[in-house]
């Protein structure tokens, strides 16, 4: 609770309109960087030390982190899960127009998982439709 965005801190996740991504990943590739092929996103992008730092080690090794949804609305994904992790989602959280209170879950290929209609504090209506513009026009957005 006491981590530093970047650190281990997680509270970010499915907060805003890009930290929407639940990426399964291998404990090899969780220190994995950013080499300038993900747009709008920092290079380096260091993520493995918060990653380390937020995981269960007695889970076994390997784990999941929310990730950036960006660069998801093309074919193949050029988000942080497919290209910085090489890996799949094991979600996708996306707000559904024209309201933005409900939101659905979809697995890596796009398919329907599961929805809900949230009550109580919600993400800005900004992030929340700015989240579905990130998956506009792609597979995760149908």
């Amino acid at each position: 609770p006491d981590a530093r965005p970047g650190a281990g801190y997680t509270g970010h996740s499915f907060n805003d309109d890009n930290h929407c991504d639940l990426t399964t990943m291998l404990g090899s590739v969780a220190h994995n960087q950013n080499s300038g092929e993900i747009r709008g996103i920092a290079v380096g992008n260091l993520l493995g030390p918060g990653i380390e730092t937020a995981s269960l080690p007695e889970l076994g090794p390997g784990g999941s982190w929310s990730t950036c949804t960006n660069g998801c609305h093309v074919e193949p994904p050029q988000d942080v899960a497919h290209v910085q992790f090489r890996s799949r989602i094991a979600f996708k959280l996306v707000w559904c127009p024209p309201n933005f209170e409900t939101f659905v879950l979809v697995d890596d290929a796009g398919d329907y998982l599961i929805h809900g209609t949230p009550t109580g504090a919600l993400p800005q209506r900004r992030f929340r439709a700015g989240n579905y513009g990130l998956t506009r026009g792609g597979k995760y957005a149908r």
